[in-house]
């Protein structure tokens, strides 16, 4: 299965979860989001592209950062922004 997963996924070794339920952007300005999403390269929590400011995918492509996995309960994938592909873990 491995091999059919792009190189950024497969470089995904261990999980960084979120430290709290907020996208760290939007708390600042005190603005709506609807679901998180947590950089799997520094960490930050930030909010998905069904949200209003869309931080998550922002900061993928400002920073190079391109695999997130959701943050919501429940939910566990793997997002590449790059090569838009997605894996359960």
């Amino acid at each position: 299965m491995e091999d059919q997963i792009c190189k950024h996924l497969q470089a995904i070794k261990k999980i960084k979860h979120m430290k709290d339920y907020v996208c760290e952007e939007c708390i600042k300005t005190n603005d709506p989001w609807l679901h998180l999403r947590t950089c799997q390269e520094c960490g930050v929590t930030l909010c998905c592209d069904s949200s209003p400011n869309k931080h998550a995918s922002k900061h993928a492509h400002k920073t190079g950062h391109p695999v997130v996995i959701s943050s919501e309960p429940g939910e566990r994938w793997l997002w590449c922004y790059m090569d838009e592909e997605m894996v359960d873990y």
